[in-house]
């Protein structure tokens, strides 16, 4: 897209969004909020690195991003807790331990081909969050691993169509806004699945497209018709 390091210096190019993108995540902890805030700064890496920031200076905010991170896990003991639990599972089975091997257990159990459509057991007061945080974990227990794999692909499918349609944007504006839509789907999708199959500790993001919450999918749906316009633009 851009030709990276055609830019002038750091104060001038990098440091206004990164400021922007601090102060948000300043409200979303204020909630608190880890897990989005995660998701927002990866969409914003995404957007910074696809418009042409010097590799040097994105070098150095992921640093000062692991740092940030590692800070603010170390100042909540719930979120220590999430870690010692990510690393160890048996630490405390019954309690911060308990919805990830509950999650788990659903996927596990699914096999093959899963038990049906709405016929999960773990949904039925064993799996915290079974409609929201944990429903694909729930999909994996009815459908099984074939049609969740389909959903998978799906998935894919959909980034990869979108980052074909960032390329024949009409213009720098409709590239960026398509990169940063579908870079906050894509990277809620792969924080949700990986916490909940254990790849990550977890967090309270849900899954676009099948998590419960009206509001998020009115942005979700939104942010797809805003990418379908450009599509209709695009060279």
């Amino acid at each position: 897209m851009s030709e990276r390091g055609h830019h002038k210096g750091f104060l001038q190019s990098v440091f206004p969004p990164v400021l922007v993108i601090g102060l948000y995540c300043l409200l979303i902890l204020w909630q608190p909020d880890l897990g989005t805030m995660i998701s927002l700064v990866l969409t914003a890496a995404i957007m910074l690195f696809v418009g042409g920031i010097r590799l040097r200076y994105f070098a150095w905010l992921t640093t000062a991003g692991v740092v940030v991170m590692l800070g603010l896990i170390k100042l909540e003991p719930y979120r220590v807790k999430r870690i010692t639990a990510f690393l160890n599972r048996s630490v405390d089975p019954l309690g911060i331990g308990y919805q990830i091997n509950q999650a788990l257990i659903g996927i596990g159990s699914g096999g093959w081909f899963g038990y049906g459509y709405g016929e999960s057991r773990q949904k039925h007061s064993y799996l915290p969050e079974a409609i929201n945080d944990s429903i694909f974990a729930v999909m994996a227990e009815e459908l099984g691993f074939l049609r969740v794999l389909v959903i998978l692909l799906l998935f894919v499918a959909f980034i990869v169509r979108g980052i074909q349609l960032s390329y024949r944007a009409p213009d720098l504006f409709g590239k960026m806004l398509t990169v940063g839509i579908i870079g906050s789907i894509a990277a809620a999708a792969v924080v949700n699945i990986s916490a909940i199959t254990g790849l990550l500790p977890l967090t309270g993001i849900p899954l676009p497209f099948f998590s419960y919450g009206s509001s998020a999918m009115i942005v979700t749906l939104a942010g797809c018709g805003i990418v379908l316009n450009i599509s209709r633009q695009s060279k």
